[in-house]
C-alpha cells in the first residue's frame, strides 16, 4: 500500500531559486493530503505532477510562508470544476483568519470549504485504517504538528502451520486470519492464535512545521518511519533559532534520535544556505544516521516497518 511524500516546498520564510516555501503532499493509496501551502504551492503541484485531488489540507500555523498559497490553489480547483468539499484544518484560534484569507479577493471558492480548528492532542482527520493526529509544537504563534498514524496490521498467517493442523485451503484460511477460530470436519477446533502471528505496526509519518525541539515532538515521533522536522539553521546560528522559534539541524537530529525515528528529513531551510546545505546535512548526520536535507520535488516512499 503506497504512502508517498512529495516535498513541494522546503525553504524557510524567504523562497529561493531552488526552494519554494513550505508545502508537503502526501498520497496514501490514492487519498491525497496537503500539509501547509506556502505561496506558489499550486505551481509546485503542477511541476511535480501530484494532481489536485486533495481530501484535506492541514495547516501547522498561519504565517504567510505556510498559508499564502491557499487562495490560489483553491481558485485553481474551482476553475477545474471541483465540486467535492474540502477540509482545511488549522490550529485553534486561527480559523477566522483562514476564512478571511480565502475570501480576501472574492467570495471564495465555488465548492464547500470546511475550516476546522484543532488543539494539540486531537484527531484532525480519520480515514480507513489511519488517523491524522495533532501534537504540540513550540513556535512563536499558535501552532501544531501532524502525525499520520496507521492502524496495526494483521499478524502474518502461517500457511504451513495451518496445513499441518489439517485446515483446508480456502475460506477457513481467511477466517483464521481475521481472528476467528474454525472447526474442522473431524471436530477439531483451530484457534487463530495457533496460525497467526502478533499484530504488525502500521506506518507513522510525522510533520512538525516550524518548531523548537520539544518533548511533545519526541513523543509524537516515537518510532516514526519518517520524521519531517524544522531545520532552519546550522548550529552557529543557534541563538537566532531560539529567537525565531526554529530548530537547528543538530537539534532536529537529536529529536529524531530520542524518538527512535527511522529516517529524518530536514526542511524549512533558511535562504542563507541557498547555495550549500552540506553543513546542515553534516551536523544532523553526526547525530542521526538517517538524516537528509529534503529538496523540492523529492519523492519518498515510506515502507512498512519490518
Amino acid at each position: 500500500m503506497t504512502l508517498r511524500v512529495t516535498f513541494l516546498g522546503t525553504s524557510g520564510a524567504v523562497p529561493t531559486a531552488g526552494r519554494n516555501p513550505s508545502a508537503l503532499h502526501v498520497n496514501r493509496e490514492g487519498e491525497e493530503f496537503l500539509f501547509d501551502a506556502g505561496e506558489g504551492t499550486q505551481r509546485q503541484m503542477m511541476r511535480f505532477s501530484t494532481g489536485f485531488s486533495l481530501s484535506a489540507v492541514f495547516l501547522t500555523h498561519i504565517h504567510g510562508d505556510h498559508v499564502l498559497g491557499l487562495p490560489g490553489l483553491l481558485q485553481t480547483m474551482a476553475f477545474n470544476e471541483r465540486t467535492a468539499p474540502l477540509s482545511v484544518t488549522t490550529p485553534v484560534g486561527t480559523g477566522n483568519e483562514v476564512r478571511k484569507l480565502l475570501t480576501a479577493i472574492d467570495a471564495g471558492p465555488s465548492f464547500q470549504v470546511d475550516v476546522r480548528e484543532v488543539r494539540a492532542g486531537e484527531v484532525a482527520f480519520e480515514g480507513d485504517g489511519y488517523e491524522v493526529r495533532t501534537f504540540e509544537t513550540d513556535h512563536r504563534t499558535r501552532s501544531v504538528g501532524y502525525a499520520l498514524v496507521e492502524d496495526d496490521r494483521k499478524g502474518r498467517f502461517d500457511r504451513e502451520r495451518a496445513e499441518e493442523l489439517g485446515v483446508p485451503e480456502g475460506p477457513l484460511f481467511s477466517r483464521l486470519h481475521d481472528g476467528e477460530a474454525v472447526e474442522l470436519e473431524d471436530g477439531t477446533v483451530v484457534s487463530a492464535e495457533e496460525v497467526v502471528g502478533p499484530p504488525r505496526a502500521g506506518r507513522r509519518l510525522v510533520y512538525t512545521g516550524d518548531t523548537r525541539p520539544a518533548g511533545s515532538v519526541v513523543e509524537a515521533a516515537h518510532g516514526a518511519d519518517l520524521l519531517i522536522h524544522d531545520a532552519t539553521f546550522v548550529e552557529e546560528a543557534a541563538t537566532r533559532a531560539r529567537e525565531t522559534g526554529h530548530s537547528t539541524a543538530r537539534e532536529a537530529a537529536e529529536v529524531a534520535r530520542r524518538a527512535g525515528a527511522k529516517r529524518l528529513a530536514l526542511t524549512h531551510v533558511s535562504s542563507r544556505y541557498a547555495g550549500d546545505v552540506s553543513m546542515l546535512a553534516t551536523e544532523a548526520g553526526n547525530v542521526f544516521e538517517g538524516a537528509f536535507v529534503a529538496e523540492d520535488g523529492q519523492r519518498i516512499d515510506v515502507p512498512y516497518p519490518e
